[in-house]
């Protein structure tokens, strides 16, 4: 009997998890991450080397609109994946639709915390942005206007890029050193900005946390280094605007309220758009990498082809 009654327990579960609503973003059609009306525009020149690390050869790829005659802004785009995989395949749909734009873009290889802890991940994001610097006259770049972009993992990444210019102890050794990493605008997406708030402090307590994984232990063992890795503990006037995209039912954290306010009272332009019924990934689905790639290309148009000033 108690057999019996054990597996019309199961059965029930079973069946509940098989009956479970799916949500209604499952649903939609993946994005084609070979979008014709993208890749025929633009030019891609894969594999280049734009950092070393002692023999670790960092690679990345590079995109332009077709028949490129005059200057353009650049955007290094980050891929997502918890630090821990990934690779910079997984950003290329967004570098080849923002080229598509009027951009010269690239989707960047990073060191992942199984290789390396941080702050080895920002270091080689930070060697990209001088790598674009100097070789600006080789790919019409417009030294003065480079941006960023990223989700996830790699949202938090370009949050960081936006507030920690100048923060020495994040540049790393990966080349051109006399190129300044500082970038004139951000769009993190689904992207953590504090690192010290409690609830990344409970993440980080589990023996598999990835943020652990990241940082070299949990919030309370290493908060220096939480702080460290933190883009909200990293401001000054000189930070660019920033535009943030996440998804409705994403974890309210990458909303980035507490950046947010910290950018207004410091006269920063900055922003925020949900967008409506999208999950955590949400640049996976069609119709919300459309939605995404329309609002990045207005924000960088907006922020970057204007600038023409020296980077100082």
């Amino acid at each position: 009997m108690r057999i019996i009654l054990f597996l019309a327990l199961v059965s029930t579960a079973f069946g509940q998890q098989a009956n479970k609503p799916k949500e209604p973003w499952m649903a939609l059609e993946p994005t084609n991450k070979k979008d014709p009306k993208f890749v025929e525009k633009i030019q891609a020149h894969p594999d280049i080397v734009y950092a070393r690390n002692g023999d670790r050869e960092m690679l990345l790829n590079l995109y332009h609109p077709k028949n490129q005659k005059e200057k353009l802004p650049a955007i290094v785009c980050i891929h997502g994946g918890g630090w821990a995989k990934g690779k910079r395949v997984h950003a290329a749909h967004i570098a080849q639709a923002l080229a598509a734009r009027g951009f010269v873009t690239v989707s960047i290889d990073y060191r992942l915390s199984g290789e390396a802890k941080f702050p080895a991940q920002i270091e080689d994001a930070k060697a990209a942005v001088r790598w674009l610097r100097a070789n600006a006259e080789k790919w019409k770049i417009n030294p003065d206007a480079i941006g960023a972009t990223g989700s996830s993992a790699g949202g938090h990444l370009t949050a960081l890029l936006a507030t920690s210019g100048g923060v020495k102890e994040l540049e790393g050794s990966g080349g051109n050193a006399k190129f300044s990493s500082r970038i004139q605008a951000a769009a993190p997406m689904a992207a953590q900005t504090d690192l010290m708030v409690e609830r990344i402090k409970l993440k980080s307590s589990a023996p598999k946390s990835i943020y652990r994984a990241f940082l070299g232990g949990s919030q309370e063992q290493v908060p220096k280094t939480y702080r460290l890795a933190s883009p909200m503990h990293h401001f000054d006037a000189q930070d660019p605007p920033t535009f943030f995209l996440c998804g409705e039912l994403d974890d309210p954290s990458t909303r980035a309220e507490a950046f947010r306010t910290k950018s207004k009272k410091m006269g920063i332009p900055t922003g925020l758009l949900v967008i409506p019924g999208a999950p955590h990934g949400f640049h996976n689905k069609q119709k919300f990498f459309d939605i995404a790639v329309n609002r990045l290309d207005s924000f960088f148009t907006e922020q970057l082809k204007k600038l023409g000033k020296k980077v100082k």
